[in-house]
């Protein structure tokens, strides 16, 4: 990409992880990578719009059929697209289905803005996500293929080391720290050919690792508050994102946020 290219305006598609969880704000609401992306580049470019269409929970073959006509109807300069990791994570998943919906977003979106980012999404190190390390390695050959068919961008997150790193995630081991959203911010904005301002995968400072009691308290604790509802609500078809609307529907003039 051009180094120093200019942006006027752009629009993120997807599920939690572009909705911002878990990087919580003062008045409790979401930030997260787009936003974060989204202040950067209005502070280069007067006028810059914005808008956020993504909802957590959401299912790829979702995003596909209620973001992406949105999105590619608003003809930005730059579009992401995130989707597809919620299906991978489900016990059971028609990963020909997933790469269908993600084909029919990527045909639409591609040509209708100016760059459109795909990402291999960050997995967290840890014995839980090894389970589903082959189905998410899948996704992301299907989202390189479809990146260089229809000339999109992809930003690599999963191959960081330093975002694997389970101090990047929130205790519901889903969602990525605010430190962790603010790498995701720098990585794109490079992606973008815009110029650094930090090393994004730098790995953390080393810190000496829990005892045996901590990690089973921890352990516990995730699993009372985010593995059984989150189960439950797999066994009985309800999504987080049931009736929640899009989080900056409309493409508008980007204004700074006082808590952001």
């Amino acid at each position: 990409m051009e180094m120093n290219a200019s942006y006027t305006s752009f629009v993120a598609v997807g599920d939690s992880f572009t909705e911002g969880m878990s990087d919580l704000l003062p008045d409790g609401s979401y930030r997260g990578w787009a936003d974060l992306l989204a202040a950067r580049l209005a502070a280069r470019e007067p006028g810059f719009r914005y808008a956020n269409l993504a909802v957590r929970g959401k299912l790829i073959g979702q995003i596909a059929a209620e973001q992406a006509p949105a999105a590619a109807a608003m003809g930005a300069d730059v579009v992401t697209l995130v989707g597809g990791l919620n299906d991978a994570l489900r016990p059971k998943v028609d990963m020909g289905r997933v790469r269908a919906h993600l084909e029919s977003a990527v045909e639409l979106l591609a040509p209708s803005c100016g760059q459109l980012v795909l990402m291999r999404s960050p997995g967290r190190n840890g014995p839980v996500m090894e389970r589903f390390r082959p189905r998410m390695e899948e996704l992301f050959v299907i989202i390189e293929e479809l990146a260089a068919r229809h000339g999109a961008l992809v930003v690599d997150l999963y191959g960081s080391p330093a975002l694997g790193d389970p101090r990047m995630w929130d205790v519901d081991r889903l969602h990525l720290t605010s430190e962790g959203h603010r790498r995701v911010a720098e990585a794109v904005w490079q992606a973008l050919g815009l110029p650094p301002e930090e090393d994004w995968h730098t790995a953390l400072p080393a810190a000496a690792p829990a005892g045996w009691s901590v990690r089973r308290s921890q352990d516990l604790s995730f699993a009372r508050q985010h593995l059984l509802p989150w189960v439950g609500r797999r066994l009985t078809g309800r999504s987080s994102g049931d009736g929640r609307p899009a989080k900056r529907p409309e493409l508008l003039p980007y204004e700074h946020s006082p808590l952001s």
